[in-house]
């Protein structure tokens, strides 16, 4: 795991290639899903169908959020445990309340 600070009351995180890259890789497929649903659109497909995509498409972007507070948490704890700064720990309570309030 790359380095990650705290500036101004905000843990950044620093991520590696091998942390960045799943995260791209997710949101490629994302974005295939969106215009797929698009194209479903524009070819007046079975709602329904359009629904699925619209589903499969959420549940995607929520597993990009669960990466990201997973790799949020670990790097503020990190932070947290070598210079005891208070600051990464209340940003990592706020990280997961911002994806706790985005659950359906």
């Amino acid at each position: 795991m790359a380095g990650s600070e705290v500036i101004d009351g905000r843990v950044i995180l620093h991520r590696t290639d091998d942390e960045r890259k799943p995260l791209v890789q997710r949101l490629n497929r994302i974005e295939g899903q969106v215009r797929g649903l698009r194209a479903m659109i524009e070819e007046d497909r079975h709602c329904l169908d359009e629904i699925q995509q619209i589903h499969a498409a959420r549940a995607a972007l929520r597993e990009v959020a669960l990466l990201i507070i997973d790799q949020h948490v670990t790097h503020g704890l990190q932070v947290a445990a070598s210079g005891g700064d208070e600051a990464a720990v209340a940003d990592i309570i706020r990280v997961l309340r911002a994806g706790m309030r985005g659950q359906d």
